[in-house]
């Protein structure tokens, strides 16, 4: 007989496991925590949840479906410390209308007697008690005074039920008070909308006036994408004043023209952030306030005195958020911001900041407001833009509406292998030659090998009108060394030509003029007798225009002379011959390709590592990216235009060289040597924050630690911080993430979860041939279950074809892909395939930590050899 397995216990499938309590039956959450055995016709699939110590909360009907379990479930009778069941202090907590949307919670871990008559582990809660049962079972001690003085406060939303007249007043009073408040923001900021419209409708008619209007539309924008959650929070402090907190700063309209709210990224509102109970900044209480469109729809109180020790800043407000489905596009998190998340994010950007964090701590979250925060605080960075740096397009489209929702345009986001707008990836390498490829040899080898290229000093003969004139070659050697000091190939080449066309109009002057001396000592006689006949003194003499008598050219007419020389065709195939114009593109195949270039430039490579990259097949990867930057760099333009753009962004955009005023990367543990050298290039002054999770790290350089990775780009000049709290991945599904940390090498503990789904990760064991079925089974259940949500597939590199051609409506992404991204729901296929791989730990680390509620997995037996 198939039987469900939890822990040690076992239980047979038709027992109906029925709970006493007044809440009326409900039907159990689809597939939370499984754990099911199901014989099939060609085939066997078991569900089993991760944990060792997760139970079934319900009989599994072996008609139905292997994600879905049969039996309803009702309340347990829980008894708690004081005597009173956890049922009890539901309903007088949270009322009799509590139950509309409970969830199932289990508690396999408790005495036989704690649950009552039979045993039962199973007990249905809503969602907002959740959070404040203990994983034994037992609520927390401060479970009444906690809700109580959240209702008191006016915490809850507008739909909640409080639990006696005194509280539902109190939570309405508070709701009014800054509904009252919201109605009056809102109208002064469409007012100044509406006077920034006026003045915008006004013709530019200079520069000035245009570039006025620029910044008068980059403020009508910010207040027009401030419409939503305009105001989030408020500071009651200590001395009686009262602060609220925004999307962007407002004054009133009176005399003195005070704050009205106080923009999220001035000093004035870092205690919402950074208050606590223990050091509360002068403030006595902080309230979060939700809001949908105008209306305020629910507050959240957090007393500052003493009185409490939430270990969250906004428990409540940002457990509710993190509970929201997700849609696809990260959202602002600027109302939930955390203590750790705000000290980074206003931390100073004097050079290189590495933030290091495991998988939901934030750190994208972190990254962007930062972002924000600076072009706030430095407004001159504006001018010259920020660079964001992400590791996939798919990952750039997952942000793209975060930073144009905080007001900032000033942003150029791409990937490492977009930065060079007019080279194309066009193939995958081995892990082998990226590492090769990637390594810091390669800048120094590839400025031997332009230096390699300049021309030589020599004597130079170049015909002018049908005369030949030498420039000598010690002449030559110094306007090179003139020409090339500090300069790259193309523009040293340009400031060459000039000088050349100096110099040939020198020459043809000294020749002219030496003709003229030889032609007068033959007339000099005649000329004395001349003059002394005359009565006159002729002096040979240079002037401004010229003079008919002694043939001298004028400053004008030598001037004219080198333009003619600058323009001459004969002259500009003489410079392009000796000195040749080169292509970054065409220059690297050359030097890839020939084995005794690569021997020369880069003698660090073995004998294999150079046969390896010779042989390489034709087109583009993405190691060759940074050396083709990087050969650009060297090189120079031939012309360059200036870029042109209203914004900022789109000038910085268009121009390679462009250098920015600071750079943010994210997913930084997987750049190479090489690509570290690409963001260096682009903002010299090193002012970079980097966030990234170096066990997460698959690229085949293989850095184990965050000194390094960013040896070779910083050296020892860098600050580290770190995020050491898990928003994102529920605690049922973190604790699976120490064992494969450890098999990937990492010393590093894993985040700490701060809340918990109810839902333990479950696993369905079926044969490869029914892989297609079964994964496409599982999505519609994820689907269903996660409606108007995300759910996303995770499969290893050989798998993902096969599953796309029946996965047409969710993402199918490899571990790498998955980098960044969430979803509700995950579903991992094959995670010992994914292990396999290389670097495959760290990539199933990533895996697993990608859903915000459930993770499933498909576990495949009798393994077929890979296509």
């Amino acid at each position: 007989m198939a039987t469900q397995r939890g822990g040690d216990h076992q239980r047979p499938h038709h027992h109906h496991h029925q709970v006493r309590g007044r809440e009326r039956q409900r039907t159990l959450l689809h597939g939370a925590g499984q754990r099911h055995r199901h014989d099939q016709a060609g085939g066997s699939a078991s569900v089993r949840p991760m944990s060792p110590t997760s139970r079934p909360p319900a009989a599994f009907d072996p008609g139905r479906s292997p994600f879905r379990p049969s039996s309803p479930c009702r309340g347990t009778p829980a008894r708690s410390d004081n005597g009173r069941t956890v049922k009890e202090l539901i309903d007088i907590d949270w009322g009799p209308q509590a139950n509309r949307n409970c969830k199932v919670l289990r508690f396999p871990s408790l005495p036989a007697n704690f649950l009552g008559d039979e045993g039962n582990t199973t007990l249905c809660l809503p969602p907002t008690a959740l959070r404040l049962i203990r994983a034994d079972g037992h609520p927390y001690k401060d479970l009444r005074m906690r809700r109580k003085s959240a209702l008191n406060n006016g915490t809850a939303g507008v739909g909640e039920s409080p639990a006696s007249t005194a509280e539902d007043v109190a939570r309405r009073s508070a709701i009014a008070e800054e509904q009252a408040f919201l109605d009056v923001a809102t109208a002064r900021r469409d007012k100044l909308a509406d006077q920034l419209q006026v003045e915008l409708s006004a013709e530019a008619a200079d520069a000035l006036a245009q570039a006025r209007q620029r910044l008068l539309r980059q403020q009508y924008d910010e207040l027009q994408r401030a419409g939503e959650g305009l105001v989030f929070g408020r500071l009651d402090g200590r001395d009686g004043t009262v602060r609220h907190v925004g999307r962007v700063g407002l004054r009133d309209e009176g005399e003195g023209n005070e704050p009205l709210l106080v923009d999220w990224r001035a000093p004035a509102a870092r205690p919402f952030y950074t208050a606590t109970a223990v050091d509360p900044q002068g403030q006595a209480r902080r309230r979060h306030i939700r809001t949908t469109g105008s209306t305020v729809v629910g507050v959240d109180d957090e007393p500052l005195d003493g009185t409490t020790t939430a270990e969250l800043v906004g428990e409540g407000a940002l457990l509710a958020a993190l509970d929201q489905r997700r849609t696809g596009r990260m959202s602002t998190a600027i109302s939930t911001l955390q203590r750790e998340q705000d000290d980074i994010i206003r931390a100073e950007a004097t050079g290189p900041l590495i933030v290091q964090g495991g998988p939901g701590t934030g750190k994208t979250v972190v990254a962007l407001h930062r972002v924000a925060y600076l072009l706030f605080t430095h407004r001159k960075m504006a001018d010259q833009a920020v660079l964001v740096l992400g590791p996939s397009p798919r990952f750039l489209q997952y942000i793209a509406q975060v930073l144009p929702a905080l007001g900032e345009t000033a942003v150029v986001s791409a990937t490492c292998d977009t930065l060079l707008a007019d080279v194309q990836v066009g193939r995958d390498e081995s892990r082998l030659l990226a590492e090769v490829k990637g390594r810091a040899l390669w800048q120094s080898a590839l400025e031997n090998y332009v230096t390699s290229l300049l021309p030589r000093p020599r004597e130079l003969k170049l015909r002018w009108e049908g005369e030949f004139y030498v420039i000598p070659a010690t002449t030559v050697a110094h306007a090179l060394a003139s020409a090339v000091q500090g300069r790259p190939y193309h523009r040293a080449r340009a400031a060459f030509a000039e000088q050349l066309h100096h110099l040939l109009a020198d020459v043809v002057v000294e020749q002219r003029e030496a003709l003229m001396d030889e032609m007068e000592e033959g007339f000099e006689d005649i000329l004395v007798r001349v003059d002394r006949d005359m009565g006159q003194d002729h002096h040979s003499a240079r002037t401004s225009t010229g003079s008919d008598i002694d043939g001298l050219l004028s400053d004008e007419e030598i001037e004219q002379l080198r333009c003619r020389i600058a323009e001459n065709a004969t002259i500009a195939r003489f410079i392009e011959a000796w000195w040749p114009t080169l292509d970054p593109e065409t220059l690297l195949g050359d030097l890839l390709t020939d084995r005794a270039l690569l021997a020369r430039f880069a003698p660090q490579l073995s004998p294999e590592e150079i046969t390896a990259v010779a042989t390489e097949p034709a087109g583009w990867a993405s190691s060759d990216i940074p050396l083709l930057d990087a050969l650009a760099d060297l090189l120079g333009e031939v012309d360059a235009p200036q870029p042109q753009g209203e914004f900022v962004a789109d000038r910085a955009r268009r121009q390679r060289g462009w250098v920015y005023g600071h750079v943010v990367i994210d997913e930084a543990q997987e750049l190479s040597e090489m690509q570290w050298q690409m963001v260096l290039r682009r903002c010299p002054s090193r002012s970079i924050t980097a966030v990234g999770d170096i066990d997460q790290a698959e690229a085949a350089h293989r850095h184990t630690n965050w000194a390094q990775a960013v040896q070779a780009a910083f050296g020892d000049r860098w600050t580290a911080a770190e995020l050491t709290i898990c928003y994102r991945t529920p605690r049922e599904v973190m604790d699976l993430t120490e064992p494969v940390l450890k098999k990937a090498g990492s010393h590093n503990a894993p985040p700490r979860a701060v809340r918990s789904s109810g839902i333990a990760p479950w696993e369905l064991t079926i044969a490869p041939t029914e892989l297609a079925g079964a994964a496409a089974e599982a999505v519609r259940e994820l689907r269903h279950r996660w409606h108007g949500g995300t759910v996303g597939v995770i499969a290893p590199a050989d798998r993902t074809a096969e599953l796309l051609a029946v996965l047409n409506d969710v993402p199918v992404l490899t571990a790498t892909q998955s980098k960044g991204l969430e979803w509700d729901a995950t579903l991992l296929i094959d995670p010992q395939g994914i292990a396999a791989e290389p670097r495959g730990w760290n990539g199933l680390y990533v895996a697993l930590t990608r859903c915000t509620q459930e993770l499933g997995q498909l576990i495949l037996t009798q393994q077929s050899p890979r296509p």
